[in-house]
């Protein structure tokens, strides 16, 4: 009899044991458990931890609430100034809602996915390539919106949506390199010809100076000599001083105004025969007896 009932009782451990075994479940701390009894939902989803399910009855989906890194393919597209471009982006998304997970959506990654690459698409042809190239968190923002639109529905949330890459035709690479060089161009000239009226009003504004002050001119035709001398040359050019110009041509005019006369020497009548007298002898000579 006592045999018996040691039998029953290791027999009834036994199945416990596999009862157990076969029921007991682990949720990880990221994750959540969603029951489906039947086929039906069974409550809420399990917390992380030990629990235990319906063997063949009850059916465990766990469900990863961790953020999730998902790279959108690369998707050629035209823009809204018909330019052609490859554009991917990387989608940050997380599980909010386990049992709509489950439930409303097949594979929910597959579906953000394939949002992904068609709100990509709408994005590309809603915008002009200036855009794409230096406007992308407001593109960010848009695409976000649009893929996570639907996604509510699925017990997913996205949480933020970047545009990685933007590739162009070589043509149009080559187009933007000449329309930047040019762009570059126009800057330094305009900055020149501001420097160069600054430079030319500050000279002006000198050479008023110098007019008023004459030993202010000749100051600084020192200070260009002493320069100019310590740069070890050759040769050195002195610069004329423009008074004694000045000097030397108020001299010159009285000189050309009172000039002297310069004698000259008058012709003797001519002769009988046509032809000329004697030659009259110097002043101051007399004729010999």
């Amino acid at each position: 009899m006592v045999e018996e009932l040691l039998v029953a009782a290791a027999t009834v451990a036994s199945v416990g044991v596999v009862y157990v075994a076969s029921a007991a479940r682990i949720v990880k701390q990221y994750e959540r458990g969603v029951v489906l009894r039947l086929g039906r939902l069974r409550g809420q989803p399990r917390p992380p931890g030990f629990t235990l399910v319906v063997p063949g009855v009850d059916h465990l989906h766990k469900v990863n609430m961790q953020i999730v890194t998902m790279p959108v393919p690369a998707q050629e597209g035209i823009t809204r100034d018909n330019v052609t471009v490859r554009v991917d982006a990387v989608v940050y998304f997380k599980v909010v809602d386990a049992s709509n997970a489950i439930i409303r959506v097949e594979d929910y990654r597959f579906a953000v996915s394939q949002m992904a690459q068609t709100s990509l698409r709408s994005i590309i042809g809603k915008s002009d390539l200036d855009d794409l190239l230096s406007n992308r968190e407001k593109l960010n923002q848009g695409l976000e919106l649009m893929i996570d639109s639907p996604a509510v529905d699925w017990g997913v949330s996205i949480d933020r949506v970047e545009i990685k890459d933007v590739s162009l035709p070589e043509t149009m690479k080559r187009s933007m390199a000449r329309q930047a060089e040019a762009d570059r161009e126009r800057r330094a000239r305009i900055i020149n010809a501001d420097a160069e009226l600054q430079a030319s009003k500050k000279l002006a504004e000198a050479a008023g100076v110098m007019s008023e002050q004459p030993a202010a001119l000749q100051l600084r035709l020192l200070q260009t000599v002493v320069a100019v001398a310590a740069e070890k040359n050759s040769t050195l050019v002195l610069p004329f001083p423009v008074e004694l110009l000045r000097f030397l041509e108020r001299a010159q005019q009285p000189i050309e105004a009172h000039g002297t006369d310069v004698p000259q020497v008058a012709s003797a009548p001519d002769g009988p025969a046509g032809g000329r007298g004697p030659t009259p002898p110097p002043s101051g000579s007399s004729d010999a007896p």
